[in-house]
């Protein structure tokens, strides 16, 4: 390990997470694994449809990024999600392919039939769920569950069992379900799922030790984002020894959408020292080509995948900049943009640029102008634009400004 993992030639992020009482703890495995429910999970978000061609190039770009596992889809959502699910396993892209079931063997007959080697197969978890929502007894689930993943070993499946609202269930009957599941039926693996994003960073890691106690089974977390937690709720379990992180790209997904894989891999990457394998240079052109490809809007200045966090509107902070660019570029950023394929640093000009960003901009329309006077009348026209607009000025509301005061 490098003696200041915290500060390399990419990324300046803080000495605190590596002091011994902070690492001292972490429990993170040998090989930590991205479970990619992109075309899943993720095509849930209200009003968010791939069509089988999308489903099919999104799946080739996540095995181009390095993603370990690529839930391909349900197959009783659609002949489509079928078709797709049939081509993706056939194109033999490198990644694990699973499909994903309800508890029930004709659904797992259905993922069979399109080729797959693994599978999820969900199940309500709480006993609140099972009453009021699917208006089951609570052995009705536990009987479903020990069926299907029987049927599901039987037909040599790498199945992972996905226990729905786990996070919401009651400790010791959760941990009971799991337990008969794990005598009577099958899993070569759990997933430990907060399927309402109701868990805090503080329960992560106690949840998965407490499992841990009890079932001796690779363990999995499938995390939600309803109250913003869901990627560092994510890295908080992967801490305490889960392996494999279920993710989508930039955090797409049922309701407030699902961890984001992006969060998660350049987190490790810059406060863990943890490379998972991930090609983060191809992070944010895989972003963009998702929004280009579904017309999915991503809020400007989103952490790591958003279009504006390289740009730099305040005066004083571009005089940072360009005093510290060429000898220490990361004073003023935790990573080089470039490190996810982001464009570099771009300075923008509206109400709170100064008079460096009026030199700039002269400079990129080919003028010049030596007076201190008139350089600040247009800096002062330059805030009253951007007032007048309500956002930045474009290159040609300068132009007009500059018109105005030089000739």
């Amino acid at each position: 390990m490098s003696k200041t993992p915290w500060k390399t030639d990419k990324w300046f992020t803080s000495p605190w997470n590596f002091a011994d009482e902070v690492a001292g703890g972490h429990d993170f495995a040998k090989q930590i694994k991205f479970h990619d429910v992109s075309l899943r999970d993720g095509e849930q978000q209200a009003g968010l449809v791939f069509t089988k061609d999308m489903k099919i190039q999104l799946a080739e770009k996540l095995a181009e990024i390095g993603i370990h596992r690529i839930e391909a889809g349900m197959p009783a959502v659609s002949p489509d999600d079928v078709a797709a699910i049939k081509e993706i396993v056939k194109r033999k892209l490198g990644p694990q392919i699973f499909a994903f079931s309800r508890c029930m063997k004709e659904d797992v007959k259905r993922a069979i039939d399109c080729g797959v080697d693994s599978i999820v197969i969900e199940i309500p978890a709480s006993e609140h769920i099972v009453k009021y929502a699917y208006r089951w007894d609570y052995q009705r689930a536990i009987d479903l569950s020990i069926e299907s993943t029987l049927y599901a070993k039987e037909h040599g499946l790498y199945t992972v069992f996905f226990p729905i609202d786990g996070s919401r269930s009651d400790i010791p009957t959760f941990i009971d379900l799991i337990q008969k599941v794990e005598k009577d039926g099958h899993m070569d693996a759990l997933a430990i799922v907060d399927t309402f994003g109701g868990l805090n960073p503080h329960a992560c890691g106690y949840l998965i030790r407490k499992i841990k106690e009890r079932i001796k089974k690779p363990l999995e977390v499938h995390f939600h984002d309803d109250f913003g937690l869901g990627s560092a709720n994510t890295i908080m379990a992967l801490a305490a020894g889960a392996e494999v992180a279920h993710t989508t790209v930039s955090a797409i997904g049922e309701r407030a959408g699902n961890a984001a894989y992006e969060d998660i891999a350049l987190s490790l990457l810059t406060m863990y020292n943890i490379d998972t394998g991930i090609k983060h240079e191809k992070m944010y052109p895989l972003s963009k080509w998702l929004r280009r490809m579904s017309g999915l809007n991503m809020r400007q200045n989103r952490g790591i995948m958003g279009d504006d966090i390289n740009k730099i509107e305040s005066g004083l902070i571009t005089d940072w900049y360009f005093n510290a660019r060429e000898e220490a570029p990361l004073e003023l950023s935790p990573y080089l943009y470039t490190l996810t394929g982001h464009p570099d640093v771009d300075v923008v000009i509206g109400k709170y640029s100064g008079v460096r960003s009026i030199d700039i901009y002269l400079d990129r329309i080919g003028r010049s102008c030596d007076d201190k006077d008139a350089k600040m009348e247009i800096l002062a026209k330059v805030k009253e634009r951007s007032l007048e607009i309500g956002g930045l000025l474009s290159v040609g509301d300068f132009e007009n400004i500059v018109s105005k005061v030089l000739d």
